[in-house]
């Protein structure tokens, strides 16, 4: 397999900040696929664990998480070999895109709600990807999300892998201004609070974007741009902003894994211990 040369953590990630719990879980997954993707008669659980030297729980969550991808296929009890979209970013670009499109539109089937990814880039926040449907629609953009940053799940997880001078560029372009009554415009607690939250925590907006509208969103970020998933409800209700939001948690890793197969991003942050599957293999 070919493995790329690592590089320095993007600009734009603050320093000593940990890597986003979804990356972390990617991570793990690729090793198990590594050693699924060598084994091409098929590799047990046993062999796997040996080699990558998971624990028995974070092994089980990433063979789930490979096999839910196509990524990984069972061939017996506790077998396993590699999956038919294990090489769809070298040999079929629209599969793979196609596969993104199938694993935004199982999450939002998940969630209950709109599944967005963002990405920032060019100094800007920028919508690459979403999944919607009758029952579950898409926030009205009545403004910019470029220009709401502060105010959006979205933003808010964009900019929280942002360092502080970055950060202050951004609003210094984009002034803060109180869209709803629940807006957020002072700086300084903006910074506090994306600062200060607990690494893999959702990211929220309660109703600051819109009134009648909550949002989550969850850092994925695996490039050099910042990246996250995110998740909107047409209702102001805690309780189900909550539950989405700790299903959009548990299955962020699979969507940046789709991206991976898919070839929308690829993963240049890891540890020295880690090996990381280019999808051109």
């Amino acid at each position: 397999m070919k493995q790329p040369q690592p590089r320095p953590a993007a600009r734009t990630s603050p320093e000593g900040r940990p890597a986003p719990a979804a990356l972390e879980s990617v991570h793990q997954a690729l090793r198990v696929l590594e050693v699924v993707n060598r084994c091409s008669s098929g590799v047990n659980l046993t062999q796997i664990a040996r080699e990558t030297k998971l624990p028995q729980l974070v092994l089980a969550r990433a063979v789930e998480q490979l096999v839910r991808a196509s990524l990984a296929t069972p061939v017996g009890p506790d077998a396993y070999v590699a999956g038919h979209t294990l090489l769809l970013g070298e040999t079929d670009g629209a599969a793979g895109r196609g596969h993104l499109r199938e694993t935004l539109a199982w999450l939002r089937d998940a969630v209950g709600a709109a599944v967005y990814v963002a990405r920032y880039t060019d100094g800007e926040v920028a919508i690459t990807q979403y999944a919607d449907g009758p029952a579950t629609p898409v926030v009205e953009e009545w403004v910019d999300f470029r220009v709401a940053a502060h105010a959006s799940a979205v933003g808010k997880a964009l900019l929280a892998q942002l360092d502080h001078d970055d950060r202050r560029d951004h609003l210094a372009r984009h002034r803060p201004t109180p869209f709803t009554r629940h807006t957020l415009t002072s700086r300084h607690v903006l910074f506090r609070q994306l600062d200060e939250r607990p690494p893999g925590t959702p990211l929220l907006d309660l109703q600051e974007y819109a009134l009648g509208t909550v949002c989550a969103a969850v850092p994925i970020t695996a490039g050099p741009n910042p990246e996250c998933v995110a998740l909107s409800i047409p209702v102001p209700d805690p309780g189900r902003l909550k539950q989405a939001a700790r299903i959009l948690q548990s299955e962020a890793a699979a969507v940046l894994l789709a991206l991976i197969v898919a070839g929308s991003t690829r993963p240049t942050v890891r540890r020295p211990e880690d090996t990381i599957l280019s999808t051109s293999a």
